[in-house]
């Protein structure tokens, strides 16, 4: 394979537009950049968390979520391309249901904390749901170019990660810090 890019600069940008895989030419801050730009920033938070100290199996999964998520990017450049599908939504399921089965039954509202690897996956988990955001107004402004299964894939994603929040934060004798109501 050759090489992607030659040159990282290129100057066409200059004029606050830049260019899609289809080689159509869009605003920087349009909604189609603003959400291929917020999914780059939740693959960057969970690059983060990967690079803590965290279980081998979680890894794992955190990985190949990353290589989704890059996925769903070229879904959002190329806006007629299609990779997630229906497997991708259900391997996400598949580990929430796995990691949730250890866990107690939330009682409480719980805050971003724990340790460090629990905070950090709170913190890909509010980018996540941003990235949701701005996926759905794509979709109400050009529904035909945004797939359901990358809807789909965010939401449980967010979802997983809470899940895996929770789980981090027990780890190693530590515990999860629940919210206490001022009265």
């Amino acid at each position: 394979m050759g090489y992607r890019l030659s040159k990282i600069y290129t100057r066409t940008g200059d004029n606050g537009s830049t260019g899609l895989g289809d080689g159509r030419r869009v605003e920087k801050d349009s909604p189609r950049i603003e959400a291929i730009g917020t999914v780059d920033e939740l693959n960057s938070v969970l690059g983060i968390l990967r690079a803590q100290e965290i279980p081998d199996d979680d890894e794992r999964l955190l990985a190949r979520i990353q290589h989704r998520l890059f996925d769903l990017g070229g879904e959002l450049a190329m806006p007629s391309h299609r990779v997630l599908t229906d497997d991708s939504v259900s391997e996400l399921e598949q580990a929430l249901d796995r990691i949730n089965q250890e866990l107690p039954p939330l009682q409480e509202f719980i805050l971003p904390a724990g340790n460090l690897a629990a905070a950090s996956c709170h913190h890909a988990r509010s980018v996540c749901r941003r990235a949701e955001r701005r996926l759905l107004t794509l979709a109400h402004q050009e529904e035909e170019t945004v797939s359901p299964h990358a809807l789909a894939y965010l939401n449980r994603l967010s979802d997983l990660l809470f899940v895996l929040a929770r789980a981090l934060a027990r780890r190693h004798g530590g515990a999860e810090v629940y919210w206490q109501r001022d009265g």
